[in-house]
């Protein structure tokens, strides 16, 4: 039977709104989507770059939490509420915090994020060391 492992940073941004950060299980690392937020919950910045800048800083912490980093992820899902306007801008992240072989990716726009001023979300699945 696999277990199932809570990974969570201190202070676990997520723990009021009953989510884990990550799970271990089975061989992977499944980190919950993660916005531009402080460890306090307060979203950085109006701008999309600096949002995204601090949700891969986020993912990062977390990964580190679990012993791993991002040359351990294998698949990205990054969410957007304005595709046509940051489309380059999401390469642009990819390329300052993922490397060759590149994880597979799958990137939406999405009508809204989970707090109104949040322009992207980004999840990853990872190898567990």
């Amino acid at each position: 039977m696999t277990s199932i492992e809570k990974i969570a940073t201190t202070p676990d941004w997520y723990a009021p709104y009953k989510i884990s950060q990550a799970i271990r299980a089975g061989g992977l690392l499944h980190v919950s989507g993660q916005a531009g937020i402080d460890e306090q919950g307060k979203t950085v910045s109006d701008d999309f770059l600096t949002q995204g800048r601090q949700a891969f800083d986020n993912i990062g912490r977390v990964l580190r939490e679990a012993g791993a980093d991002f040359a351990d992820v294998v698949k990205v899902g990054i969410f957007v509420t304005d595709m046509a306007a940051n489309l380059d801008k999401v390469i642009q992240l990819r390329g300052e915090f993922l490397s060759e072989p590149y994880p597979a990716d799958t990137l939406l726009e999405v009508s809204s994020l989970a707090q109104p001023d949040w322009q992207i979300e980004i999840e990853v699945t990872a190898l567990a060391r």
